[in-house]
């Protein structure tokens, strides 16, 4: 099964599933807003998608900036700081088959939805 951590209020996160629903696949929908993933699936999840923390974190986000922008932070936490506030995480993260990608770019997300 297909899973895709969506957020409503995000165009690419709904473009995402609009994609989905055209191709007529299934998923399931993780919203991971009210649902916080915990510090071990964030990892998990930044394993899959073979990135660093840091690449995963929306750092235009106003709670970034305010909070972490220019500190020296190990891996762990920024996870944290993801788990704690679930806004700085990057979306939508598509999973397939034990694999993840930012499933921001329509071409990237159908060819990995093959």
């Amino acid at each position: 099964m297909i899973q895709v951590y969506h957020n409503p209020r995000c165009g690419k996160s709904r473009n995402c599933l609009a994609f989905m629903d055209e191709a007529n696949l299934s998923y399931e929908i993780i919203p991971y807003l009210t649902e916080t993933p915990t510090f071990e699936e964030l990892k998990s999840l930044i394993e899959k998608l073979n990135l660093k923390p840091i690449e995963l974190v929306r750092s235009k986000e106003k709670i970034w900036i305010d909070e972490f922008k220019g500190k020296t932070l190990t891996d762990s936490q920024i996870i944290q700081a993801m788990t704690d506030n679930p806004i700085l995480i990057e979306r939508p993260i598509v999973i397939k088959d034990g694999k993840a990608i930012i499933g921001r770019d329509p071409d990237k997300l159908a060819a990995f939805l093959k």
